[in-house]
């Protein structure tokens, strides 16, 4: 009998042997190779639709196997569950039930309990591995973080790299550790009460170890252009099936709570369901109808519509507008993206509070169209706010935090907002502790392509200001050397000074004050919120609360007092600055401030 669930794509396990297939609709001839080394080779019998199938006695967990097209190069799966070394080696079949899950009960958490901590796997510990990440879980849970969002960790080319790169999408990278390794981490943290996301990217493939053109070229289509050349190809049933199986196999095989899909905006579809609707009805009725399983989309769109509680839609979006305003606010940064956010900032930031997107339909000056749909009826759970996260710190030219660009006042006051936000809010690796070292575009490229990544990184700022010039653009850091990768640990031993360990403990009294008196309103608020605004720099916030009573954020992004100010009724839960209270008594509220009301039953 079969072992793990059926799939179409993969290596199917039996009792008595392998059952291998792969999809090779322009191959004529497919060979089996097994083993290392002088391989033992199989013709594989077609079996369709372009596919190709071959079982294999005797083999089993750990069998290294590539596949030979039309007498090609040795390819590795597609499907691969794990790789004996990197991208262009062997594929190794992995039995999915070996681990044994401590923690097998587990059901999840709800949404709305959600914080989130961004980490990138090989940066986030001195170690750069799974098992590193595990060893540092009590961290996030003492700060008050309730979910884990790993970087993608899908099997890339060399031994570095965001992740967006990767090229085999069902294997974790080999740099980081195992499968089981990453089982245990899960498993883990499921222990402690963290749940664990994944990044995964279903628009493009990387530059170096993607071998489907050779053989199954119906993969991609010039029918529409992505930043990275053809696009995946919806149209045909077995890449849907591709990436529907990738979803539900991060999920169940790996015991996950949920993914966060890249950039879906340059994902492109128009067959009569759109996969990203197929995918969520997928999620929904596996794992989803047994535990809590929560998907999130990146949508540069700001596409409404796939947002919302029905089993073909998605939990939330990572709010871009939320991050580009309060940046804006805290830097007074006008280039690139940040030119929509020039005008008013701080109002921009009043709209993210209270509807979630600023820009629902209006012109945006950056791009040269509309961008966005309304929010009208969405509640503040669908969006994910955050003040940093890999690519707003990393693709700086230097990938510098807003702990160096910016007083800490402020960066503490727009801090307060966003964790005691009704929204879900996302801290990066480090952020919690005022971490000042850099987080870098790096990756693992060789010869010609190394260059071009080089080239082309300093080229994207040549029109940022410092880099018109040549010789400040050869300064930005070479995304290829080991350097730009080691600078972009964050530096735990900054928690043995006392300023830095005072900024997380900070960060976990706001967290504490998130769960005890925010996440029982979250589910409680009632209707729209109000934005008003009491100068042009500041901002009254109110949500009103089911059986009377608001919460209300009051924000003054100044370097002077705002006013006149009328303190909101109810409960200061907390403020950023000493004297407050005082303050709001003579109508004012001081510089760079953020202060919480609640309703007087709630704390």
């Amino acid at each position: 009998m079969p072992r793990g669930a059926a799939t179409w794509f993969g290596p199917e396990l039996h009792d008595d042997g392998v059952r291998f297939r792969l999809w090779a609709p322009r191959g004529e001839h497919v060979a089996l190779l097994v083993g290392a080394g002088d391989a033992a080779e199989y013709t594989m019998t077609p079996t369709g639709d372009g596919w190709f199938s071959c079982f294999v006695p005797g083999a089993g967990h750990g069998t290294r196997y590539r596949f030979r097209v039309d007498g090609g190069p040795a390819v590795p799966d597609p499907a691969s569950r794990r790789q004996a070394d990197d991208v262009h080696d062997a594929s190794v079949v992995v039995a999915p039930d070996r681990y044994r899950w401590a923690h097998g009960g587990w059901r999840g958490r709800p949404w709305h309990e959600a914080v989130f901590a961004e980490v990138h796997v090989g940066t986030a510990t001195p170690e750069g591995t799974f098992e590193g990440l595990r060893q540092r879980l009590d961290h996030y849970v003492k700060l008050g973080v309730t979910a884990i969002e790993l970087m993608p960790v899908a099997d890339f080319p060399g031994r570095r790299n965001w992740g967006y790169d990767g090229v085999l999408p069902f294997a974790p990278d080999a740099a980081y550790g195992t499968p089981g390794d990453l089982k245990r981490l899960v498993d883990t943290a499921h222990g402690l009460g963290l749940m664990v996301f994944l990044d995964v990217v279903y628009n493009h493939f990387g530059p170096d170890g993607n071998y489907l053109h050779l053989y199954a070229g119906d993969f991609f289509t010039d029918r529409f252009d992505t930043p990275w050349g053809w696009a995946i190809n919806f149209a045909r049933p077995e890449v849907r099936q591709y990436y529907v199986e990738n979803v539900l196999h991060w999920l169940e095989t790996y015991n996950l709570d949920g993914l966060r899909l890249d950039a879906v905006h340059a994902i492109f579809d128009d067959s009569g369901t759109h996969i990203l609707n197929e995918i969520a009805r997928a999620v929904h009725d596996r794992p989803g109808d047994r535990r809590h399983v929560h998907l999130v989309l990146e949508n540069d769109d700001n596409a409404a519509g796939f947002l919302g509680d029905g089993g073909d839609r998605y939990r939330a979006q990572w709010n871009d507008d939320f991050h580009h305003a309060a940046h804006a606010v805290a830097t007074g940064e006008t280039f690139g993206y940040y030119q929509d956010y020039a005008a008013d900032p701080v109002g921009d930031l009043g709209r993210a509070l209270a509807e979630g997107f600023v820009y629902q339909g209006e012109y945006s000056p950056f791009r040269g169209r509309p961008r966005g749909d309304s929010t009208a009826g969405l509640p503040p759970t669908r969006f994910v706010n955050f003040l940093q996260n890999h690519d707003q710190v990393g693709n700086r030219a230097f990938g510098e935090r807003l702990s160096v660009l910016c007083p800490p006042e402020r960066v503490h006051a727009l801090q307060t907002v966003l964790l005691l936000a009704p929204q879900p809010p996302l801290l990066f690796m480090g952020e919690e502790w005022f971490c000042k070292r850099p987080f870098r575009f790096f990756c693992d490229f060789h010869d010609e392509l190394a260059d071009a990544v080089r080239q082309g990184r300093r080229r994207e700022f040549a029109d940022f200001p410092g880099f018109q010039d040549e010789a400040a653009r050869a300064a930005i850091p070479d995304p290829n050397a080991q350097q730009t990768f080691d600078e972009s640990h964050p530096d735990w031993a900054a928690l043995k000074d006392p300023a830095h360990a005072a900024w997380r403990d900070a960060v976990s009294r706001l967290l504490s004050l998130r769960h005890r008196v925010i996440v029982p309103l979250i589910e409680r608020l009632d209707g729209a919120a109000r934005v008003e605004r009491p100068d042009d720099r500041a901002l009254r916030v109110t949500w009103p609360v089911q059986g009377g009573g608001d919460l209300v954020l009051l924000f003054n992004a100044a370097d002077g007092p705002a006013g006149p100010v009328e303190r909101p009724a109810g409960t200061l839960l907390t403020a950023t600055r000493a004297g407050t209270e005082a303050a709001l008594a003579r109508g004012r509220l001081p510089e760079w401030t953020a202060a919480w009301f609640c309703p007087e039953p709630y704390t």
